[in-house]
């Protein structure tokens, strides 16, 4: 049965190419941070569906990351010049 969590991971990993071929068409930095921060996602919550062993503090320290490089993605479009 696929759940809103597999939908979501699905969609996670579209955002990630898309946000890929936005950085490369648009020579936009943000577009590299959003797919770090994406495929972060992709990797957190597939550790989470499939019940992975993995280490909780790595885990928090990835999290970490994606917020990090999502704010920094968001900062970067705020003061793009147009």
């Amino acid at each position: 049965m696929i759940t809103l969590q597999t939908i979501s991971i699905f969609l996670e990993i579209i955002i990630v190419f898309m946000a890929l071929g936005l950085a490369l068409a648009k020579k936009q930095l943000a577009g590299y941070g959003l797919a770090i921060t994406f495929g972060i996602y992709v990797f957190y919550d597939a550790v989470k569906l499939y019940n992975y062993t993995a280490n909780n503090q790595i885990l928090q320290i990835f999290f970490f990351i994606a917020t990090l490089s999502a704010f920094l993605s968001l900062l970067l479009m705020l003061t793009a010049k147009k």
